[in-house]
């Protein structure tokens, strides 16, 4: 798509997380593995450090994975975020073909990955931003651990997660396997990932990723 179709603001939409996603293909084909299974309110700037798992913070056992089911929507009540989600594949370039200009507002999933609430690390990604407004994920850098963040799943479940970690990767010190592997064998995870760190006016990028990491605490019917 050329300059001249994009929507205006479309340059600054998901600049850093393609770059996190092209890095997810190629740890992907390096393993050898083609699908899985079945604060502030504004984005983080700057040199920042990960924010992590403040000590003496309690957080709840792991609930068993539930079966396969598709993401419909995502709830992250403690910082204002409700979106739907669809599905997204790879491109040709082999990264996550994100969610359309045209939509920022809406939070893609990789389904050739772990659907959400199974056993797996599933993955969300959406925009921080345009050029003219904050988009679905602007406020992701202020989920904090112990927070709840809702997947309502096609089957009827809502799968809530509980969040453990919040960290900011820039480009030299960005670790696949610790971003889009599993932390604990066994658990059900979700990664949600967006752009962070400074955004470079000349290059159109940003030099990091914001990547909110939970697992599965709870399970209700809608």
């Amino acid at each position: 798509m050329s300059s001249a179709e994009r929507p205006a603001g479309s340059g600054r939409l998901l600049t850093g997380v393609a770059w996190a996603l092209l890095l997810l293909g190629l740890w992907l084909w390096g393993r050898g593995v083609a699908s899985g299974s079945g604060g502030s309110s504004a984005p983080t700037t700057g040199d920042v450090a990960a924010v992590g798992r403040p000590l003496g913070i309690p957080l709840p056992p792991a609930h068993d994975p539930l079966g396969p089911a598709r993401p419909d929507e995502v709830d992250i009540p403690s910082i204002g975020i409700t979106a739907p989600v669809v599905p997204r594949g790879l491109d040709a370039t082999g990264a996550i073909d994100p969610p359309p200009y045209a939509t920022p507002h809406t939070v893609g999933w990789y389904d050739s990955g772990t659907q959400p609430g199974a056993v797996g690390t599933a993955l969300l990604v959406g925009h921080v931003d345009t050029e003219t407004k904050p988009a679905v994920f602007y406020g992701l850098s202020a989920a904090r651990p112990g927070e709840k963040v809702r997947v309502t799943r096609a089957d009827g479940t809502v799968a809530e997660f509980t969040i453990d970690d919040v960290q900011v990767f820039g480009r030299d010190r960005f670790d696949p396997q610790k971003v889009y592997g599993p932390r604990k064998d066994g658990r059900a995870e979700l990664r949600l990932i967006t752009c962070g760190g400074t955004f470079d006016r000349a290059t159109r990028t940003y030099d990091a990723n914001v990547v909110v990491s939970a697992y599965l605490t709870a399970v209700v019917k809608k």
